[in-house]
């Protein structure tokens, strides 16, 4: 495994890595490391992309009609 050394932490961005880490029971190193994988998973993925997901989540369901199921919850 390759070594990374970052230096200059912010440190408004240091104590929130660390509260991070401590809220999960992670070494800081860890809570690094996890840190960079979802940001790995969110970069190659752009709002269009994440919608195009979505909508075939939801291809052939019947979502109902909100607007008269508001309208019916309004006359109750």
């Amino acid at each position: 495994m390759a070594v990374l050394t970052i230096r200059d932490v912010p440190d408004d961005l240091y104590a929130i890595l660390k509260q991070l880490a401590a809220r999960n029971r992670r070494s800081l190193q860890q809570e690094a490391i996890v840190q960079l994988e979802q940001a790995r998973g969110r970069a190659g993925d752009s709002p269009l992309d994440r919608a195009r997901v979505i909508r075939q989540q939801f291809a052939g369901r019947d979502l109902g009609d909100t607007v008269e199921e508001i309208r019916q919850e309004r006359a109750r």
